[in-house]
This record gives structure tokens, sequence and C-alpha cells, in this order.
């Protein structure tokens, strides 16, 4: 059984990832416009209509913005933490989505979704009942693990053996230290429970990087306080530091911000 995977967006202004099979198709997070999605969903040859259910990993804006009107659209059942949903915005609490497609996922527990095994776990973000998710077939694994502000034992057990990896590569300290984000924005970033920066993720991929791993993406860069070219070249510095080689071990890129820029089969 082939496993498909693509980001459709990943930044801090809006969050979106294609994960599928050849009778399944699910989205991580839905953060941008429905309208957006399903422009983007084209260039996978997919519409809304094919989109069999969407799994959110926290209620922040950037990972939301477009299940309600999605799921409304096309019966689009839509799982999250029972904390997830207590704090979602008030346009999808407030009758956005019919309630028989509010599902419900829990930390740790697998979920057999059609023909793939899709397992959420706890993620160290500031959200009320924050999760990643790692989805299996019989023969790979895709984790999803954005928006951690450390490298938990959990974040650590989650990710090993992986084929593909999406990790959150946030920002540049320097960049964010000098930028004009107010203080308490910039010390909430930094935090344990804030968001990755681009050493942490360097450190982390050279230490969790096993046989299994093919493809890694760098996500959910911050528009203000990191680049493309600097967040890749701090990982790549720091991973070939320690012998691995890209292109040889594994491949990495860093996923675009918005749009559908490249696709893995596995």
């Amino acid at each position: 059984m082939s496993l498909k995977f693509a980001t459709i967006a990943s930044s801090s202004s809006g969050n979106c990832t294609y994960i599928g099979t050849d009778s399944t198709n699910i989205l991580i997070d839905a953060g941008l416009s429905g309208r957006k999605i399903e422009e983007c969903l084209s260039d996978l040859e997919l519409s809304g209509g094919d989109i069999d259910a969407i799994f959110v990993t926290h209620e922040h804006i950037d990972h939301c913005d477009g299940i309600g009107v999605l799921s409304r659209r096309y019966n689009i059942p839509v799982y999250a933490t029972e904390g997830t949903w207590e704090n979602m915005p008030s346009k999808v609490r407030a009758g956005d989505m019919r309630e028989g497609l509010k599902r419900a996922v829990y930390p740790n527990e697998n979920l057999i979704f059609n023909d793939i095994l899709i397992n959420p776990f706890n993620i160290p973000h500031d959200a009320a009942q924050p999760v990643g998710y790692s989805i299996f077939t019989d023969r790979d694994k895709i984790t999803v693990a954005t928006d951690i502000g450390h490298i938990s034992a959990e974040v650590k057990e989650n990710v090993k053996g992986s084929s593909v990896l999406l990790l959150e590569s946030n920002h540049d300290v320097d960049m964010l230290k000098r930028g004009s984000y107010p203080y308490n924005t910039k010390q909430r970033i930094l935090s344990d429970i804030g968001h990755l920066s681009n050493e942490r993720a360097g450190s982390f991929l050279k230490d969790c990087a096993d046989s299994r791993l093919k493809y890694v993406f760098l996500g959910h860069l911050s528009r203000e306080n990191n680049t493309p070219k600097v967040a890749f070249e701090t990982v790549r510095d720091i991973i070939c530091e320690s012998g691995i080689e890209l292109g040889g071990d594994f491949d990495m890129w860093v996923a675009a911000p918005c749009g559908v820029k490249r696709r893995i089969e596995l």
C-alpha cells in the first residue's frame, strides 16, 4: 500500500498537511481559508469532497481556520482532543460545524481510520491539549511534529521509525531576540511550551535520525524571525557535523509557507 504526503501550508500564518493512500485522504490541520485549501488540493488532483477526515493538532487559528467551512461543505468529520474542542475559536464552537461531525481523539490511543492507523501524541505547546500525529500503514510511518517548545521524551519516542518527518524549525534565536516582537511574545516563543528553534531542530535530528528516515521537511517557519535559507543551513550544518549525509542518509527540504511544492509517495 502506498502512503502519500504533501505540505499544503506550513508557517506561522497557516498550516495544513495532506496524507493519503490509494483509498483514504486526510488533512492534518486546516489553518487556511477553505477556498485556499481547495485551490491547493487541486494541485494534488483532489477536491474537498475527496477528503475523508481532518485531524487537528490544536486550537490556534493558524491550524483550524478552515475546518468549519470544509467540514460543513463536504460533510467531513473532524478529529481533535477534548481540550482542543473546548477551546476552539468561537466561529467553530458557535455552530459552524454539525455536531455529529465532531469526533474526539485521545493522546496515545491509536485510532484505526479506514486503511491507516493514527496515533496522536502529546506535544509541549501553549495550547489546551495539543497533539502531534503519527500515521502508519503496514510498511511506513509519517510523523507531524510542529508547535513544540522543546523535545520531550514523548516526542522523541513517537518520531522514532518515521519514514517522513515534518519537524518544526520555527525561528532563528538571534533574529527573534533582535526583532520587533514584544518582550512577552519573545519569551513565550522561547519557552518550553513555545516553538522550536532552528538550532534545536538540528540537534534533535542529529540525535533521532535512524535508518528508516527518508525525508525531512522543516516546517512552521516564522515569517518575521526566520528564512528558509537560514533554517535549512542551520539545521544542515548541525546534522552534517555529526556525519549525516544529506541526499545519502535522508533528504531534507523546507516546507513552503503555502502551496504544494513537493509530493512524496512511499
